[in-house]
């Protein structure tokens, strides 16, 4: 690891073979300390690996994933770099602790254009640009990316992979907020961070997203049958309708039983980590 853009090490744990380690640095999009994870496998330490970034959801933060999804085993196997960023800037703003699913672990991944969150809440370009650059910098990683994540990082990580076709070569998501613009967290965050233009929400909504601009490779999304919030909150019928309008492959796995949370991420994260690994290295 080169010590790059002001990177400090919070913290390194030797894992399967790789290095666990935690991380911050001073962002400039969103001009506060911003912490992330990156496991590092073996392999990095004689080439370059691909680099598959996992975004969080609500309440979350860079511990999450790498804490409680069990991913790295797979990811030692497969040769793959994991960075996990924050769910938020931790920079204190008045009410940013009152609602579970707005401010603080709250950040949607996205640029947020209204006071007081414009000043610090900047999340969707720092994981699509400054979070790479850095990583790029400081750690073995190729220039082959893939992006996942879990209920409103499954919303990020959709939305950034439809913006960002030419950065991204695979997307898939676990439950995700498939269609935020007609669900009640979308319409909270988007409403508190981006106003009420709903053209600007339209930016980032993954099934408006998909309908209009498709992706190039399948996109894999697991949804819980149990999940007690898949008929109001995540809407997975949505974006195979936009799937569907954009001929884009869409392999939505309905798992019979399942709930919302990391029993069910653990569960199936090596199909996905496959997924991905396939996709990398094509």
């Amino acid at each position: 690891m080169a010590n790059g853009g002001g990177l400090r090490m919070l913290a390194e744990h030797a894992c399967f073979g790789g290095v666990q380690g935690f991380y911050e640095h001073d962002s400039g999009v969103c001009r506060a300390p911003m912490r992330f994870s990156v496991y590092r496998p073996a392999q990095a330490s004689t080439r370059r690996v691909p680099v598959l970034y996992w975004l969080a959801g609500l309440t979350c933060t860079e511990e999450t994933f790498m804490i409680k999804a069990g991913a790295q085993r797979v990811a030692a196997e497969l040769g793959l770099m994991l960075v996990a960023p924050d769910t938020s800037p931790r920079v204190r703003l008045p009410g940013d602790d009152v609602h579970g699913d707005f401010g603080l672990g709250a950040g949607f991944y996205v640029d947020a254009t209204l006071a007081p969150w414009s000043k610090h809440y900047h999340t969707y370009s720092w994981v699509t640009q400054e979070l790479p650059a850095l990583v790029a910098q400081a750690f073995p990683a190729s220039g082959a990316q893939g992006i996942f994540g879990h209920s409103m990082g499954g919303h990020g990580a959709l939305v950034c992979a439809l913006r960002n076709p030419d950065r991204y070569r695979s997307v898939s998501a676990f439950a995700p907020i498939a269609a935020p613009s007609q669900c009640p967290w979308g319409q909270k965050a988007f409403a508190g961070y981006l106003g009420d233009d709903r053209a600007e929400w339209a930016q980032y909504d993954a099934s408006e997203l998909a309908a209009r601009r498709g992706f190039a490779t399948p996109i894999l999304v697991d949804q819980g049958t149990a999940d007690e919030f898949l008929t109001v909150q995540l809407l997975p019928d949505r974006l195979a309708e936009a799937c569907r309008a954009s001929a884009t492959p869409l392999q939505l796995n309905m798992r019979e039983g399942y709930g919302h949370g990391y029993w069910f991420v653990q569960t199936f994260v090596e199909g996905h980590l496959r997924h991905h690994a396939a996709l990398l290295a094509a």
